[in-house]
């Protein structure tokens, strides 16, 4: 049973993803990757909220389902790559240094949200 609800949130979060990204990335004329960025942000947000704060199956829709297909290390590492390869080093630096301070603090903030209630 497990499994499904992990598929389910899956099969939300990886559209997601992927329309986030494109609508994102669309508005903004730079090779910064803003769509990966917000959707990894936002993804911890969402597990930030729910960790603790939900019953297990919950945070297993959510949680690893819907917030592990939302959020994308991959990406994210490659997207850094692609820029310093591209000699935009400051942008790679940049991205490595904003998507750790932002997904953390958002997780924290989550977190701390979800306690307040």
């Amino acid at each position: 049973m497990n499994w499904l609800l992990v598929i389910a949130g899956a099969a939300v979060g990886a559209p997601l993803r992927y329309l986030t990204d494109r609508a994102v990335q669309a508005r903004h004329d730079s090779v910064f990757p803003w769509g990966t960025f917000i959707v990894n942000v936002s993804a911890c947000v969402i597990l930030g909220l729910i960790t603790g704060a939900v019953s297990s199956q919950v945070q297993l829709t959510l949680g690893t389902g819907l917030c592990g297909a939302l959020s994308t290390y991959s990406t994210f590492s490659y997207e850094t790559l692609r820029l310093a390869e591209d000699g935009a080093r400051f942008l790679a630096v940049a991205n490595v240094v904003a998507q750790l301070v932002a997904g953390l603090g958002a997780a924290f903030l989550g977190a701390a949200l979800a306690g307040a209630f």
